[in-house]
């Protein structure tokens, strides 16, 4: 590895960084005239200079050589990328005269002329530098959408790159399928004018961007860590074992991590590392499974959802076309007598085209959950046919919503066979089982423009009933005003019965408030039940002396939200009546039902959507406690791993060899643009 050098001209001070060699040194030293009287340097530049000659190595020399002095047309060298073509291009032109190679002189240039073609050039090597090849974020002033764009999709084309499938599932001849003419359409129209989400931020600090971009590079240089272990010990692999450095393929082989992390990689900037994800992406083989089965729900949230994210992001066309044959293997989970989904697809099964069988209990975020990937995808192919399979799902859901034991809220459980049964189930929750059935809803609304009515008539109902059944006030000792999630049972008479157990699932509800508080234009949800929601899970990562949130825990529900004193005789009275209940929990926890951490996305995604919409800082420094904690807490010799109890702070923590596939990297991606500059 070459040296790094300090050259004297300011244009090529950012060499420096490249290691690119001692080819321009050594080119130098071959000048007809000195450098000094060439560029009136000073006899301390020129010395300084020179001792870079013995120094930096061979990378330059053909792009140097390839120069004609008469257009200094740059020409390039097999695999040389744009970012060195532009770099040695610079290099050259900012040199003094010398016999390069062929032994061509450039001609000597006026003083002034000479001031004026080192300003460009310095211009160019800043715009080569900042977009081309620096890692550490756009330069001031520059949006990151933008830097993104040119950095991530310049010249990128995938047109060459072949699909391997073994099987074309859209050739399938579904015995229940529709004909063309009896498929739902997307909605058409002019879509509405939403309104706006996001804060308008002011502009930042010197002080500011220097703490938020060396988070940023915290967050980056943790995922390459994860990143490069998976690329080395688990390619094309579902997940690496973070602990023994070992794999396995928990979600039929696809390179579930792979997939998932297509979107963070172009967020991150990465462009070599996604680059060679999405050509792997191209060897994945949809036609078959590491399992008998193929599970809807994983399948749809994990591969299509990242296909179709990293598509919309990078425009490559062979994302699309495997989002298309992902699609419709999905699609053929549909092919049943009432055209409701499968929860497992049997792969042999489903290729015969002769007809699949529903299961019975389903939970409910299985069915509920396939609407937002679908619909997206018709939106970008044209196709129809993945909208109407989701959309007559939504129907029976909507259709069933007022008429629960809690209306506007739909059981954890329900089934899709036969005649659809979304209403019988007596125990409710927001949480695991359920939670992305009612994610999905205002997001919905969203996609489609706000085209489809019954997304917004179908958010404000369970909002208002979520409100009601599963929200408390927790009591605890410094009597902080804020709001935990919990789950309901419902008897005949619509009796409702809180049960103050709280789920880490659970904690996209905050943002989920957020969001739909500002689309409906509701400021009691936006500003009120959002914020406070998502300060009950901040509370629970705070309060733990690891600083991470547990799986599942209990805390005593106020009698009412406005006023909750704290009394120690009940608190006494509550912890004998669970027997999971120990000493070392912080004062206000009960039990730590699951004192697991499975590095979970939930909480930070909340806190991401409350900075992105308020700008306050403190949301940026609870997202940065949550990265602090996770990154210390969790971290083995490869990645980083599941932790089996964050209520005892005795380093370094038990740990699993486990890492959730989808959560980490998503949890990464959101700290990261936590920590991304915003501008307006």
């Amino acid at each position: 590895m070459a040296s790094r050098c300090r050259y004297p001209c300011p244009a090529l001070s950012r060499l420096a960084d490249l290691d690119l060699g001692d080819t321009l040194g050594d080119t130098l030293g071959e000048s007809e005239l000195p450098f000094q009287a060439s560029y009136g340097v000073s006899a301390a530049e020129w010395d300084r200079l020179q001792i870079c000659n013995s120094s930096c190595g061979q990378e330059l020399s053909s792009c140097l050589g390839a120069l004609l002095p008469t257009s200094r047309r740059h020409v390039e060298r097999p695999g040389a990328d744009e970012s060195e073509g532009c770099i040695a291009t610079a290099a050259t032109l900012a040199a003094p005269p010398v016999r390069i190679m062929s032994h061509i002189a450039i001609p000597r240039l006026q003083r002034r002329d000479r001031r004026t073609v080192l300003v460009a050039i310095a211009l160019f090597v800043f715009f080569c530098y900042y977009y081309l090849l620096s890692d550490d974020g756009p330069p001031p002033n520059t949006p990151e959408s933008v830097w993104l764009e040119k950095r991530m999709n310049a010249r990128a084309d995938t047109s060459s790159l072949r699909s391997n499938c073994s099987f074309d599932w859209s050739k399938v001849e579904q015995k229940y399928g529709l004909p063309p003419s009896h498929l739902r359409r997307l909605p058409v129209g002019r879509p509405i004018a939403l309104p706006p989400i996001q804060h308008s931020f002011p502009p930042e600090t010197p002080a500011a961007r220097k703490t938020r971009e060396a988070r940023r590079r915290h967050v980056r240089d943790l995922f390459l860590k994860n990143w490069r272990s998976y690329r080395k010990y688990a390619w094309m692999k579902d997940a690496l074992q973070p602990i023994t450095a070992d794999y396995k393929d928990q979600f039929s082989g696809w390179a579930a991590t792979l997939v998932d992390s297509l979107d963070t990689l172009w967020i991150m900037g990465l462009r070599k590392e996604f680059d060679e994800a999405v050509a792997a992406v191209a060897k994945i083989d949809f036609g078959r499974s590491s399992t008998p089965t193929v599970g809807m729900f994983e399948t749809n949230i994990r591969y299509l959802g990242g296909l179709l994210a990293a598509y919309d992001l990078s425009g490559r066309d062979i994302l699309l076309r495997k989002a298309v044959e992902l699609g419709d293997l999905l699609y053929a989970g549909y092919n049943t007598e009432n055209r409701m989904p499968v929860d497992f697809i049997s792969v042999s099964q489903a290729k015969t085209g002769r007809g699949l069988q529903v299961e019975g209990a389903v939970a409910s975020a299985s069915p509920g959950t396939l609407s937002m990937e679908m619909t997206r995808l018709s939106q970008v192919t044209g196709d129809p046919k993945y909208y109407d399979a989701v959309s007559r799902v939504m129907d029976v859901f909507e259709k069933g919503q007022n008429f629960t034991r809690i209306p506007g809220l739909w059981p954890t459980w329900v089934s899709m066979a036969g005649d659809p049964d979304v209403i019988s189930g007596a125990q409710f929750t927001i949480a695991g089982s359920a939670d992305s059935l009612y994610e999905y809803l205002p997001k919905m609304f969203a996609l489609m423009g706000g085209l489809e009515p019954r997304y917004e008539s179908m958010t404000k109902q369970f909002m208002d009933s979520a409100d009601k059944a599963f929200f408390f006030r927790p009591m605890l000792p410094g009597e902080e005003d804020l709001l935990m999630i919990g789950a309901a049972g419902a008897d005949d008479e619509g009796n409702i019965t809180l049960e103050p157990e709280s789920e880490h699932l659970g904690c996209f509800v905050g943002g989920i408030y957020g969001l739909a508080g500002r689309l409906f234009r509701n400021k009691y949800w936006a500003d009120d039940l959002g914020p406070k929601l998502t300060q009950g899970c901040v509370y629970a990562y705070r309060a733990m002396p690891t600083g991470m949130m547990p799986e599942r825990y209990n805390m005593i529900p106020c009698y009412k939200r406005d006023k909750c004193s704290w009394d120690e005789t009940h608190y006494d009275q509550e912890k004998k009546r669970h027997y999971e209940w120990s000493p070392h929990l912080p004062r206000g926890f009960t039990t730590a039902k699951d004192p697991r951490y499975l590095l979970r996305p939930e909480a930070i995604e909340s806190v991401f959507v409350m900075y992105r919409m308020t700008g306050r800082v403190e949301w940026q420094d609870a997202a940065w406690d949550m990265f602090t904690a996770i990154a210390n807490g969790t971290a083995t010799k490869y990645a980083n791993a599941a932790v089996l109890d964050v209520t005892k702070g005795r380093y370094p923590l038990p740990k699993e060899d486990y890492m959730e596939v989808r959560s980490f990297t998503h949890s990464l991606r959101l700290l990261m643009l936590t920590a991304s500059r915003v501008f307006g």
